[in-house]
């Protein structure tokens, strides 16, 4: 079920939203509203592939409707006092319900052990196997949203939000590093722990003082395809951000630590 594609190199990206796939009894239980899947990360897998050398990828094909493998398993929110969406989500990006029927604690309890567990499973292994290749390991988990969204923040999104948690989940010269690459990428908007500072993913995985080393990239939807159904990928935009996410994932499989 989880797609591992395993490279030599540091770095490990992590795919948590890309996937698609509802099972059918789950699907039933969906409204019209959710059955459109909107708050899919669009074609990101398509967007960062090939980009560098020896890059692992960890992807679940799920959607997130059915879990959000980027969600604390307890349950607790990552913005408290902020709309955000929880572990099953119950409404979309934009606060509208999406369940027919919603999940009760221990169909939760069931998707978490089928899905959200062996993903992180997968997600674990992989950086325990390249840390033990070069003494270290580096999570980018790759995200991307609406830019227009005001059920969870107001105004237009920057095209490039890196989060590490305030600095906590990677190496300060990592971090440097990667929005320095931001900051320069021409024509592109850019902020560093803004209104994504880091998924349930990053935090967890970012002990930059065991080793591992974890930052967030939620890239704006609108720098590769369109905001609206059918999500359309344009290959004129998506290779214009794919030569700047090259530059980026480039150096970061050829980061050390000081």
């Amino acid at each position: 079920m989880i797609e591992v594609s395993q490279g030599t190199s540091p770095l490990v990206l992590g795919l948590p939203h890309t996937g698609t796939e509802v099972p059918e009894d789950i699907s039933a239980n969906l409204n019209a509203q959710g059955r459109g899947l909107a708050d899919t990360d669009w074609h990101i897998h398509d967007l960062y592939a090939g980009l560098a050398d020896g890059v692992t990828t960890v992807r679940t094909p799920i959607h997130r409707y059915v879990i959000d493998v980027n969600r604390d398993p307890s349950g607790v929110s990552l913005y408290p006092g902020q709309n955000t969406t929880t572990l099953v989500p119950l409404t979309d990006f934009d606060g509208n319900p999406i369940w027919e029927h919603e999940p009760d604690a221990a169909e939760i309890t069931r998707r978490r052990d089928t899905y959200h567990a062996p993903y992180h499973a997968a997600l674990t292994a992989e950086m325990e196997r390249v840390k033990a290749l070069h003494g270290f390991a580096i999570l980018y988990d790759c995200h991307s949203i609406r830019g227009d969204i005001p059920f969870l923040f107001d105004g237009r999104l920057p095209d490039f939000n890196v989060g590490t948690n305030l600095g906590t989940t990677c190496s300060r010269d990592l971090e440097v590093m990667v929005f320095n690459h931001c900051q320069q990428a021409e024509g592109y908007t850019s902020v560093l722990n803004g209104r994504f500072k880091g998924g349930w993913t990053t935090r967890h995985y970012g002990r930059p003082n065991e080793g591992w080393h974890a930052i967030q990239m939620e890239l704006a939807q609108a720098t590769y395809c369109d905001e609206t159904p059918p999500w359309r990928y344009d290959p004129a935009r998506a290779d214009r951000m794919r030569a700047h996410l090259s530059r980026i994932l480039t150096d970061l499989t050829q980061w050390r630590p000081a």
